[in-house]
């Protein structure tokens, strides 16, 4: 019997990349006769033609299905429940904006049929934004420094999947996951693979400042204690040089008491400074907070609105809305 290989794109407002997708992976895996296959979709509740598109693949080609959300759950979420609908021999995630070239694939599998668990793509060159690529190159610096597990840098979440380890992914009950940190954490045995991720060549990116900052702040959190840490390094340096300073301040206004005259600058400079620092600092602890109050309401992943082209039956389905 074939194995079977599971690939899952995530999308929202794809419409200009889904049909040149499908095109480019049936290719592919017409290369390996050898393996069986399905490609599946998730939605994030596109309010333009990408699902209506999809349908149409599908009339074309069976081996593609379609989840469709009830409303868009977010970047993290609805690629996680994605990897645990697949039931392949392994599973690749991929993104459907065509930064993450579905010409890898042969090599992914090559890597897992030497027996890796997990074959994850590293994105060791980029054509996007320069900017843009070294502030993510920054970004995965930091989270591996301080990260307390051992974090893969420039690793978007492309990658191969054993079933192995998607077994164990259905068995985290976690409400908003750092499905990066999870590769690491989990243990399997870990291979990668280079590429150089491509610009975007149709549609604009869905990302921003938020998704950006949401997904950071998600692994700085899950994480690490450090900025808690650093907070608490940072009050104590704080208190200590404010000290030193009332200190020199006393002592230069009894040696030139008639002459001296401190003025108003130093106290309001002071005085923002350390509103703005406890600001900060409040921020990160609410940061911590949130994710807490997150993991307590222990809400779905995903709320599914429909399934397409999928058998009647499925080991394990989401909970779904008429």
């Amino acid at each position: 019997m074939k194995k079977k290989i599971s690939i899952i794109t995530a999308c929202y407002n794809e419409e200009e990349n889904v049909a040149i997708l499908c095109d480019r992976i049936r290719k592919v895996m017409q290369s390996l006769p050898q393996y069986d296959y399905e490609h599946i979709f998730i939605d994030n509740a596109s309010k333009d033609n990408t699902v209506a598109l999809i349908r149409k693949e599908i009339e074309k080609d069976s081996h593609i299905r379609c989840i469709v959300n009830a409303r868009n759950f977010g970047h993290i979420r609805s690629p996680f429940h994605g990897i645990r609908q697949c039931y392949g021999d392994a599973v690749i995630s991929m993104c459907s904006d065509l930064q993450d070239p579905p010409e890898k694939i042969p090599e992914l599998i090559a890597r897992w049929e030497e027996g890796h668990k997990v074959v994850i793509a590293v994105k060791n060159q980029s054509k996007e934004n320069r900017l843009m690529f070294a502030i993510r190159k920054l970004f995965y610096n930091l989270i591996a420094k301080m990260s307390e597990v051992e974090q893969v840098k420039n690793f978007t979440g492309f990658g191969l999947y054993d079933k192995k380890f998607v077994d164990v992914l259905r068995q985290i009950d976690d409400p908003y996951p750092y499905f990066r940190g999870l590769v690491s954490e989990l243990g399997f045995d870990i291979a990668t693979v280079n590429f150089v991720q491509p610009r975007r060549e149709h549609g604009r990116t869905k990302n921003n400042f938020y998704t950006l900052y949401d997904m950071a702040m998600l692994g700085f959190v899950n994480y690490s204690k450090v900025p808690l840490r650093l907070a608490c390094f940072l009050g104590f340096g704080v208190a200590i040089l404010s000290a030193l300073v009332a200190l020199f301040y006393l002592v230069y206004k009894l040696i030139y008491w008639h002459s001296f005259s401190a003025g108003q600058a130093p106290l309001v400079i002071g005085l923002f400074f350390f509103s703005a620092v406890q600001l900060i600092f409040i921020g990160i602890v609410g940061e911590y907070v949130g994710a807490v109050h997150t993991q307590v309401r222990k809400r779905p992943l995903v709320i599914e609105k429909e399934r397409i082209n999928f058998e009647p039956i499925e080991p394990e389905t989401a909970s779904s809305i008429s």
